[in-house]
Parts: structure tokens; sequence; C-alpha cells
């Protein structure tokens, strides 16, 4: 193996939309982040394909936002998919990559606002969608994205 090794780290916070996380960290100090947003396993695959390839040539860590949407009738604190199950899935896709990662889960009624609130303004942000004639929900996150100022990547699958 090389002397220079690339630092390998998975981190799985998770959140309930109800708090919304302060930031820890100075605006200047904080890392160039490379946000993916999960769209749905075959699309978010994709789009941390190619978000590995630009942090790597960004010298940037991966940062996975994950909205899980709970249903009304269901208390956000017990969702129907565990979230055990999806740091398991995430854990094993990230591992194939040698990228510093770090993943966000959040347990929310509605995806659009969690994205929306949670990336730093001027964000980097990598997204997977269908390729439609029409405009798919992840095209219209994009546009609502790009409007709020952040740099927004489409990977179509």
């Amino acid at each position: 193996m090389n002397s220079v090794e690339a630092k390998s780290t998975f981190e799985l916070v998770l959140h309930q939309s109800r708090q919304r996380p302060g930031s820890l960290e100075e605006t200047g100090s904080r890392p160039l982040d490379v946000n993916v947003l999960c769209t749905g396993m075959p699309a978010t695959v994709k789009a941390i394909e190619s978000a590995v390839e630009l942090a790597r040539g960004l010298h940037a860590r991966l940062r996975l936002l994950v909205a899980q949407v709970v249903p009304y009738a269901v208390p956000l604190e017990t969702p129907p998919v565990l979230v055990e199950f999806q740091e398991a899935q995430f854990r094993e896709i990230v591992h194939a990559h040698d990228v510093e990662t770090r993943v966000d889960i959040f347990l929310c009624r509605d995806a659009h606002d969690v994205f929306a609130q949670h990336l730093p303004p001027r964000s980097v942000v990598v997204l997977g969608a269908p390729k439609h004639w029409w405009r798919t929900w992840e095209e219209r996150m994009a546009h609502r994205l790009r409007r709020s100022g952040h740099e927004v990547v489409i990977v179509y699958t």
C-alpha cells in the first residue's frame, strides 16, 4: 500500500425533524462536503458513485442525507423501516468507495423541508433521478435548491 492512505470513515447521525441540529462548527473551518440526497436506492447508488469522484477531485468528504418519511399515523420515534437496516445498507454502499463519509438519517414528515433545512448555505449537492420527459420530484427538488443558492448536480439513471 502507498505511504499515503485514504481515510475511510463511516459516521452515522440520526435526527428527528422536530430537532434541528445546531451548527457546531464555524463556517470558515468546516471542511468541504459533497452532499448526496437519498432519492431511492438505485438513483442514490449512481449519485454516490459520481459524488465520490467529485469529492476526490475537490479533496472533500461525502455527506449522505437520508430523509426517511414517517406517515402521520405513526410516531416519529417508530419509523416503518428500521434505522439499523438503513444504516447497514448505506454502510455497505459507502465502504465500496474509499472516501470519508457521514450519513445523516432524518426521521421526518416531508423530505423537501428536511433537505432544504439541513444543507449549509451554498452547498455542493448531488442527487440521482430517473430520466423522464416530464419533470420528476428530483428535478423539482434540484430546482428548489438552486433557487436557494446551492450548486446541484443531477445524475440520471
